[in-house]
């Protein structure tokens, strides 16, 4: 019977400072913790990665190759809400993997260009996104907006998207990490972003939204 490969060193110090990053923050894990953690010499790390940056930079090439192959998947942003509210779970399922990219945000930018450039291109395509999926919901005759209200509204629903995590660790530290307010806190950021489109939803598409609301808040624990 054959037997599976080992994971390579790398790889192993990649998966394991993530896990840690996500779990204490990046800003309190160190080389030398990730080294102890691996039962390796700091010698060993220092082979595969240079320092900390170069392991948060490989660690970001993976988060952005993730999030680009969801950004250009067509499907889920029909103008279908319910491909939306769909898409939506798959994109913060994503933020919550990748989470300390997301929780400390502020300081890795102030120290790491490379991640600031990178992530304003990612932003600037999640508002692309949304302002395509608002376009298109409005030439369905599914939604009556202007243009500056549909810029409004794309920005924003990135913005509380991108800090819905942060916002809900202050709400509850102690229990982040379990699963089921974990599955509760990304179900209520779906909701609190697609609900930034109800007041200019139209048809059966307000009544379909109202319904998957009413759904929603009747399921939450």
């Amino acid at each position: 019977m054959l037997q599976k490969a080992p994971r390579r060193t790398r790889e192993r110090i990649l998966e394991l400072s993530l896990r840690l990053f996500n779990e204490f923050g990046e800003p309190n894990i160190t080389t030398t913790v990730i080294a102890e953690e691996m039962n390796i010499s700091p010698g060993n790390l220092y082979y595969h990665f240079r320092n900390k940056d170069d392991i948060v930079n490989s660690l970001f090439a993976q988060f952005e190759e993730e999030i680009g192959r969801i950004l250009t998947v067509p499907d889920p942003r029909s103008s279908n809400i319910e491909n939306v509210w769909r898409y939506l779970h798959l994109m913060f399922e994503l933020i919550w993997r990748w989470r300390f990219f997301y929780r400390d945000l502020n300081d890795l930018l102030s120290r790491n260009r490379k991640l600031e450039l990178h992530f304003k291109q990612i932003l600037a395509h999640k508002i692309k996104v949304a302002r395509e999926l608002c376009i298109d919901l409005r030439a369905e005759g599914k939604l009556e907006a202007s243009d500056a209200q549909i810029d409004a509204t794309a920005t924003n629903m990135v913005v509380v998207a991108t800090y819905w995590l942060s916002y809900e660790y202050v709400r509850n530290p102690r229990k982040y990490t379990e699963q089921q307010a974990m599955a509760d806190a990304l179900a209520r950021g779906c909701y609190q972003v697609l609900s930034m489109l109800a007041p200019y939803l139209r048809g059966d598409t307000h009544v379909l939204f109202e319904s998957l609301s009413q759904d929603f808040l009747k399921n939450l624990n």
